[in-house]
């Protein structure tokens, strides 16, 4: 069974010493143009990780990722009502 995963975008001042932060999780994707870095780790182990991200020298600021929150599954309530309008 695969662990469960959380994403976390981490704002930094040196993308070039961003590639440290491999060792804590998975590099999802890195801005050259924002300066942040999108990283999944395990949901298990992600507070000891963010107390270790928070001190490094260049990152400004962590924020987690709610993709995991949004709902992905949608249901056909109402009718489609352009098929009315077709003659």
């Amino acid at each position: 069974m695969l662990p469960e995963r959380t994403g976390f975008i981490i704002w930094v001042n040196d993308l070039k010493s961003a590639r440290g932060l491999e060792r804590f999780g998975t590099v999802h994707y890195m801005s050259r143009k924002l300066h942040y870095v999108v990283l999944y780790m395990n949901a298990d182990k992600a507070e000891d990780q963010l107390k270790l991200l928070q001190r490094l020298a260049y990152v400004k600021k962590v924020e987690r990722s709610y993709r995991n929150e949004i709902p992905t599954e949608y249901s056909k309530d109402v009718e489609d009502k352009t098929r009315a309008y077709s003659i």
